[in-house]
């Protein structure tokens, strides 16, 4: 009599639900390291573990970027929702800020409470992405699609500039000419411009001989600090000299010493430093002799940070 045939095993099939928590966790897995790619998590992390062995005098020397924490959050610029806010300077004779919008060309003075003291139209500016506040009623304009900077007088009774009467000085060619200049801030100790390409992130001096105009040509610093994926702007602390570095690719502040190393930074995520949410696109900063933080952000919205001490 012939053995009846075995039974045929089947391979224990994995719950479905097993299987969709394995894919959920490799996406997971995915977004995650391309955030750190893409944010530098990994120079972060180090920097992070350095500023917590700062002693409390190093930490009081330098601006310190993770005691600010946001006070004004994320305002709207009142009737520029169709304009790009690309830029903030603070100037320190008049307590007031100034912002460059670039996709209608204007200059605007707002209140340190980011409330719009009057607008001035740029009058021959294509693409206004840069300013900076000089002194003496001089102010830096950077056009990135022209590669100009303009130096222009700014005062109580103005209310329209045209870039034919003011003196220009050509930037030159660019890498990526798409991502060129965009940034400036006038440094007072050293009577210089310094200037910052967005892509690929780079810094560079022009000096001045009087404070009023450029001499010479300018210069490109040698750094391996700006591990950053764009160049958005430039502030420099007049308190410390320190310099601060936004990027709006990055979601980052970065703050470097007068030997352009790395102090520390802030993320402009939501959640952290006050914000509610995260920085959308954040093309401006500056900071007043006071030691408060202002931003801008495309395309209307103001932010205010201040050091809790």
């Amino acid at each position: 009599m012939a053995n009846p045939p075995l039974p045929t095993l089947k391979p224990a099939r994995r719950p479905r639900f097993f299987m969709r928590w394995y894919y959920w966790l490799l996406l997971v897995a995915a977004i995650t390291y391309g955030l750190a790619i893409a944010m530098h998590w990994d120079d972060r992390g180090a920097l992070w573990l350095q500023e917590r062995f700062e002693s409390p005098a190093e930490r009081q020397e330098s601006i310190w970027l993770p005691n600010y924490t946001a006070v004004i959050d994320a305002k709207l610029l009142p009737g520029m929702e169709k304009d790009e806010a690309s830029d903030l300077a603070y100037n320190p004779q008049t307590k007031t800020l100034f912002s460059v919008m670039g996709k209608n060309p204007f200059l605007v003075e707002l209140s340190l409470q980011g409330d719009v003291l009057r607008k001035m139209p740029l009058v021959g500016w294509s693409n206004p992405e840069g300013l900076t506040v000089m002194g003496n009623g001089l102010m830096a304009i950077v056009d990135e699609r022209e590669h100009l900077l303009s130096i222009v007088k700014v005062d109580a009774d103005t209310r329209e500039l045209n870039i034919g009467d003011f003196p220009k000085y050509d930037l030159g060619p660019s890498k990526d000419q798409n991502k060129a200049f965009e940034a400036i801030v006038w440094d007072s100790r050293n009577q210089q411009m310094l200037l910052g390409e967005e892509r690929p992130p780079a810094l560079f001096t022009w000096k001045s001989s009087d404070g009023v105009s450029l001499a010479g040509d300018k210069q490109k610093l040698d750094s391996d600090e700006l591990d950053l994926r764009n160049l958005s702007a430039l502030a420099i602390d007049p308190r410390t000299g320190h310099t601060l570095v936004l990027s709006a690719d990055s979601h980052l502040l970065l703050e470097l010493d007068e030997q352009g190393k790395q102090v520390s930074f802030m993320t402009l995520l939501g959640g952290f430093n006050g914000l509610e949410n995260t920085i959308p696109r954040a093309e401006g900063v500056t900071m007043d002799d006071a030691g408060n933080l202002y931003m801008v952000s495309e395309p209307n919205l103001f932010y205010r940070f201040e050091k809790q001490h």
